[in-house]
């Protein structure tokens, strides 16, 4: 199992349907996840990575050890440790006696108890992976058969080891002190006793296991001093995070006014373009409709010049009607008979004939008469063919 999967698996243990996983646990491996990619002294600076303050009890002298950043580092022995003197005379019960020791920020660290390797009895268990969320109770049941000893005369905790992948299982550590190995070294701490934040104990190569045998009652909480300036940066971040929110809405909406009046604006002028195209429409079609009706009959001054040729000289005309492909004549003549046989055979229209009988005018002397003709559409003039270009013209008087 490669360390990553070690890491791992207590959470996914919790995390797993039926295991009991708490939002807390998941929230506070993500946050050690985030933490673990920042640098050692921006944890520091940032109150992540505290420590702990290590204190190891050999005969009457106290060592003092700072955890912190997975390392240990030694910050010296108090000797002539004793109960009676209230650790060497440095305090009185009711201060701290450690205050004037170590620097501020050493001395708020958590203080644990640190115990030898050789006074703790280690069992390895295998439990199910509902069992992570309820660890130290769960092994609490194991004591009376793992241990020679009753669970009321052992101080113990558990660990997770990692997570079996064929039946998803818990490899679990039982890591128990008897009492009467504790009580004399927290007898021998005095009024330090009380602040002890917890109980260690040590691996084979000196290194914390990890555990905790005080029991929860028991353990002493210290305040974080980063705790305000945490909770009024995530304020802040949640305010900033809002303000930026909002003013991206803003700006959406902004965006979004503008663009709505340049598409009001584009709209208006493809309006227009729509009403001047339509008007153009209609004066093409009108136009179209003039060349058509112009192409279907002759144009009026070449049928009044064809009449004016073929009419004789004592024919005086009062009425010329030309409507759609019908021309009708009233006039006066010496020869109103004659007129039918002189408009014929005209190019301009067809079928003169006269439109019932000649009447005499007294007045004039002449007959009266009316004449209709229906009018030809002229024919249509072929396009001159377009010019062929130079080398097509030599090529064709080449061929020839």
């Amino acid at each position: 199992m490669t360390p990553l999967r070690d890491r791992l698996g207590p959470i996914g243990a919790r995390l797993r349907p039926g295991a009991g996983g708490t939002l807390r646990a998941f929230l506070a491996w993500w946050a050690q996840a985030l933490a673990s990619w920042l640098p050692a002294a921006w944890r520091q600076a940032l109150g992540m990575d505290r420590g702990r303050l290590l204190l190891h009890v050999d005969g009457d002298d106290l060592t003092l050890r700072l955890h912190r950043g997975g390392g240990i580092t030694d910050l010296g022995t108090v000797p002539g440790l004793a109960p009676e003197t209230d650790l060497a005379g440095l305090a009185t019960p009711a201060t701290d006696p450690l205050a004037r020791l170590l620097k501020p920020r050493v001395a708020e660290l958590p203080r644990w108890l640190f115990l030898p390797a050789a006074s703790a009895l280690r069992r390895r268990l295998v439990l199910p992976a509902a069992a992570a969320d309820r660890l130290r109770d769960v092994v609490g049941f194991e004591i009376d058969r793992q241990t020679p000893f009753a669970p009321a005369d052992v101080a113990f905790d558990a660990r997770v080891l990692g997570r079996r992948e064929s039946d998803g299982q818990l490899d679990v550590e039982l890591v128990a002190v008897p009492r009467s190995a504790i009580t004399p070294q927290t007898a021998a701490l005095g009024p330090l006793a009380s602040t002890l934040a917890g109980i260690d104990v040590a691996a084979a190569d000196g290194a914390p296991l990890g555990v905790n045998l005080l029991a929860p009652a028991d353990r002493h909480r210290h305040r974080d001093p980063w705790r305000t300036w945490n909770a009024v940066l995530a304020a802040v971040a949640v305010l900033a995070c809002g303000l930026m929110l909002w003013q991206v809405l803003q700006n959406r909406r902004a965006a979004a006014d503008a663009f709505e009046q340049q598409i009001a604006a584009q709209a208006q002028a493809g309006r227009r373009a729509a009403a001047a195209r339509q008007q153009l429409n209609s004066l093409v079609a009108g136009q179209a409709f003039l060349d058509r009706a112009r192409a279907e009959r002759p144009v009026a001054v070449e049928v009044i010049d064809e009449l004016a040729r073929r009419l004789p000289d004592e024919t005086y005309l009062e009425k010329l009607s030309i409507e759609g492909q019908r021309l009708m004549l009233i006039g006066l003549s010496n020869e109103a008979a004659a007129l039918v046989g002189r408009l014929q055979g005209s190019a301009l229209w067809r079928s003169p004939a006269l439109a019932g009988a000649l009447q005499p005018d007294p007045a004039s002397g002449r007959d009266r008469f009316t004449l209709t003709a229906e009018l030809v559409p002229p024919t249509p003039v072929p396009a001159p063919a377009a010019p062929r270009p130079a080398t097509e013209a030599a090529d064709a008087d080449a061929s020839r």
